[in-house]
């Protein structure tokens, strides 16, 4: 058994950080920055020292490669998908090199656009117009059975791990992550009785007949955009993602709590506020007349929603580096963290 580190940048303080560890307790083991083409055995651990966002990069990397993973938090208060801080990394090692440690394994979704390859989700596949602020037009089939045909934002299908992430905010079922089922959410849509929907994991969901005035794209796991022409196709991922847990039991169940908390608050916001969090969790900061602009909303509009989830501390903004005038508009860590992609 090997470990493989992996982490954003190999000049960076975490860096130092794990190169400095790895000399005083006497390890050789590579630091890369990607596991793209790197050369993995089937026992080696992949230990992943940075923020959910990270960690859900490296799975997207190692595909169906189903090395276990160790997700190790910078932050004291710890990601959703890590175990452990950076601060209690070296006990983390013994505690692998001592083979004492349990493998959560978690149900992953397996995503076919139109006739393209087939892509590994830990998290969801949201499907949503190109552009924000516009309806999109679908039909939704389970195992070739037409369940509706529909209008809205958009739909979110959701492995139960996910469930709490993009889906929750939106107004879907938390789900037990052992339970074997996905989650099915449309998002705004015209129709009041499109409610969430529970399906087995062993089910073929289809979304097709797909159509926005501006395209329409499906987002997975947050980090990769597809274009869409007609369908897509979801089922179950023969390979889970396998996280290493040090300390006992899964702690999944115990960081749920301030995600419900989270959801609530964000189910008490106007919708302008929460379309402006979701341009945010995929874009990144963006200033004011970013955000008119991708909105599409009326400046009055962006400028109350803004002012509510800065009070409430759901955005964050700091002075642009290249024009102090303007402010950027950010996720601080408590909600990226929490809310939508973790």
């Amino acid at each position: 058994m090997g470990l493989v580190f992996r982490v954003a940048s190999t000049s960076g303080p975490v860096a130092r950080e794990v190169y400095r560890l790895l000399n005083e307790i006497k390890l050789d083991s590579p630091v890369v920055t990607t596991l793209r083409g790197y050369s993995l055995e089937d026992s080696d651990v992949v230990i992943v020292v940075g923020d959910d966002k990270l960690i859900l990069k490296t799975i997207f990397e190692l595909g169906n490669r189903g090395n276990p993973i160790l997700g190790v938090s910078e932050d004291p208060t710890k990601g959703f998908l890590s175990q452990c801080t950076i601060n209690e990394l070296k006990d983390a090692i013994n505690t692998i090199l001592k083979r004492t440690y349990h493998i959560e394994e978690n149900t992953r979704l397996a995503i076919r656009v139109d006739d393209g390859q087939t892509v590994p989700a830990v998290n969801d596949a949201a499907i949503f117009p190109s552009r924000s602020a516009t309806l999109m037009e679908y039909s939704l089939s389970i195992n070739e059975e037409m369940i509706w045909r529909d209008y809205a934002d958009g739909v979110i299908v959701s492995s139960p791990l996910g469930s709490s992430a993009y889906s929750l905010s939106a107004g879907g079922s938390l789900i037990h992550h052992d339970a074997p089922v996905f989650g099915i959410v449309p998002v705004n849509s015209i129709d009041i009785t499109r409610r969430p929907l529970i399906v087995p994991n062993t089910s073929s969901i289809i979304i097709d007949g797909v159509s926005s005035k501006h395209g329409v794209e499906v987002i997975i796991d947050g980090l990769v955009r597809m274009p869409v022409k007609e369908r897509v196709v979801i089922t179950k991922n023969d390979v889970p993602c396998r996280f290493i847990h040090v300390d006992g039991p899964s702690s999944i169940l115990s960081k749920l709590e301030k995600k419900i908390h989270l959801a609530e608050e964000l189910l008490r916001i106007p919708p302008s506020a929460k379309l402006i969090i979701k341009i945010l969790e995929y874009e990144g900061p963006l200033t004011y007349r970013d955000l008119v602009k991708k909105t599409m909303l009326p400046e009055r509009t962006i400028r109350h929603a803004l002012g509510v989830l800065v009070s409430r501390r759901l955005v964050a903004k700091k002075p642009l580096l290249r024009d102090a005038r303007q402010k950027l508009y950010y996720l601080p860590a408590h909600v990226a963290n929490t809310s939508l992609r973790s």
